[in-house]
């Protein structure tokens, strides 16, 4: 059971990447849409590292979304991403919550070059 109250205000797309031939004889990958869940996004660690003319951070992330069935495409899974606007958080690792599993909790990852 969650500690505090859970405020579902972030707007997310989870997609789900797969392979598509480019015509060429080699393939693609192609992220496609499988669902919107209205999230909580909390920050839990971050780190940074500058290159020479690259900066990239990572920024893990604790996501709370509803609870759906294992059998339904649209419960979040490893490998999976939630898309906000232009920002991309690769999922690593997914917790119900609870028994009764009221939500689900979604470990990830955002990185970010500048």
């Amino acid at each position: 059971m969650l500690k505090r109250q859970v405020k579902l205000d972030r707007r997310l797309v989870l997609e789900e990447a797969s392979s598509v031939s480019d015509g060429a004889g080699g393939n693609t990958e192609v992220w496609s849409a499988l669902g919107v869940h209205w999230a909580q996004v909390d920050a839990r660690t971050g780190s940074g590292r500058a290159r020479e003319f690259l900066t990239r951070s990572r920024l893990g992330l604790k996501i709370t979304v509803r609870y759906a069935p294992q059998d339904s495409t649209t419960r979040p899974k490893p490998g999976q991403r939630f898309v906000e606007g232009t920002r991309i958080y690769a999922i690593d690792a997914v917790h119900e919550t609870g028994p009764r599993g009221g939500y689900l909790m979604c470990f990830a990852e955002e990185e970010v070059t500048t």
